[in-house]
């Protein structure tokens, strides 16, 4: 935004040396060191599906934005865009209000027909069964048919060879979820889009900090979208970005994000030479929303994504420990595995009870929950049987039977950076005393 637009008393930051809010800045540490205890407690044991990964820093952080009166998109999310861009090797990054309006922007741009070779009404897009709402709205609300395929048995991700046989004359993107930050076969997904001459969108908003061979997810396809939601790996409150090596991609993204306006492009005076007779500052040149990130969002995600990288070692550690911990009850619980070439995130703690057990998914989460171990179903389990489904033209291509299985008998836990070792036993024990209770349960 132009300077212009503020009041003169804004300021681009507030002055370090001032006593005033140098106090309230202690006053803040001081609190948070007083009652920021996320951690596990042994007098009070619960174990939630998440804890804040923010704290004094990112307040005090967002309350000078504040208090520089400066809070609509600026400097300061222009600061968080380039940093994330490099943080993961991208050329471009356009920040959003959400992971769900990063899906929402990504399918728009693709779909605007400024954009040579766009997406059409009725062209088919390839998704995962087990998936998330907003990954299949945006794809319907640009009349696109989302075309839904299984999963794999082990990695609980977008089977490749079921993408392969869903393909039809009208088909003409793949957008795979890294479920639970677990990277899909990359490999084999960029070899049937390359082959097929197919789009490839990586919905990422479940694996921030995910890699494959090497490479962050967001990396391979066309554009990759990521969340910021408060429950995700780091936090911008709510949140989203876009991501592409594609310069026109971007610039397109940008123009619809905020009002269909120029204002944000790197490239305006392009727009502005051919419209001289339109004010350069209100020069509309496509439809748009406005999904734009605030500065004090964008000042949260320079302090958190630096801590990005130890939260995602917290999360897979504690996955490793209860995956080997829970594995004398390999009879009756399947864990998710890792991509083979990929670097789990690990969104959460899926796991799926299998059909040898004596007991149901509803019985364990019970169980659970009684011991304030707060559980979740895995995100949408089968999105063809979601009732807002039947309300969209849509198609299924396969039985559905793994991701239908994994929504009957799935489950999830809190896996996060304030997961410690005390909790980690108190799961654990917690579950070991559910099991002495099946008899049929056998080590």
């Amino acid at each position: 935004m132009a300077d212009n637009l503020y009041s003169a008393l804004a300021v681009s930051h507030v002055d370090g040396c001032d006593a005033v809010w140098q106090n309230i800045q202690e006053g803040i540490l001081e609190y948070c060191r007083q009652h920021h205890k996320f951690g596990f407690d042994q007098a009070k044991p619960a174990v939630r599906l998440h804890e804040p990964t923010f704290s004094a820093d990112e307040i005090i952080a967002a309350l000078e934005v504040l208090l520089s009166t400066r809070v609509t998109m600026g400097p300061k999310v222009n600061a968080f865009e380039r940093q994330f861009a490099q943080s993961g090797g991208f050329a471009h990054a356009v920040s959003n209000n959400s992971g769900s309006s990063a899906n929402l922007l990504a399918v728009a741009a693709l779909t605007n027909p400024a954009r040579e070779g766009h997406l059409r009404p009725g062209d088919e897009v390839i998704v995962s069964a087990l998936s998330w709402s907003t990954t299949i709205w945006p794809l319907i609300q640009h009349q696109l048919v989302p075309v839904i395929v299984d999963i794999d048995p082990v990695t609980w991700n977008i089977d490749p060879n079921e993408v392969e046989r869903a393909i039809g004359p009208r088909t003409r993107a793949v957008m795979p979820v890294h479920v639970y930050g677990n990277p899909c076969d990359m490999r084999a997904l960029s070899d049937i889009c390359r082959r097929r001459g197919l789009l490839l969108i990586e919905d990422c908003c479940e694996a921030l900090g995910a890699y494959y061979e090497g490479m962050p997810v967001g990396r391979f396809g066309k554009v990759g979208t990521f969340s910021f939601y408060f429950s995700h790996h780091i936090t911008t409150l709510e949140g989203g970005i876009c991501v592409t090596d594609d310069f026109e991609l971007v610039e397109m993204m940008r123009i619809l994000r905020a009002h269909g306006w120029t204002r944000e492009l790197e490239d305006r005076d392009r727009y502005a030479k051919k419209y001289p007779e339109i004010d350069p500052r209100f020069l509309f040149v496509n439809l748009g929303y406005n999904l734009r990130m605030t500065e004090l969002q964008g000042v949260m995600g320079t302090v958190q994504l630096p801590k990005l990288a130890g939260f995602v070692d917290q999360r897979r550690e504690t996955s490793e420990i209860w995956q080997k911990e829970w594995s004398e009850w390999g009879n009756v619980f399947q864990f998710q595995q890792e991509t083979p070439g990929g670097r789990t995130s690990a969104f959460g703690f899926p796991v799926l009870v299998k059909p040898t057990a004596p007991f149901t998914v509803g019985d364990i989460a019970v169980a659970l929950n009684a011991a304030a171990i707060e559980t979740r179903p895995i995100i949408c389990g089968n999105i063809a049987k979601q009732p807002a489904m039947q309300l969209f033209d849509h198609r299924v291509s396969g039985s559905l039977a793994h991701a239908t299985r994994v929504m009957e008998s799935g489950f999830s836990i809190g896996n996060h950076q304030a997961v410690d070792a005390e909790a980690r036993a108190y799961v654990t024990g917690t579950i070991a005393k559910f099991m002495s209770h099946q008899g049929k349960v056998k080590k």
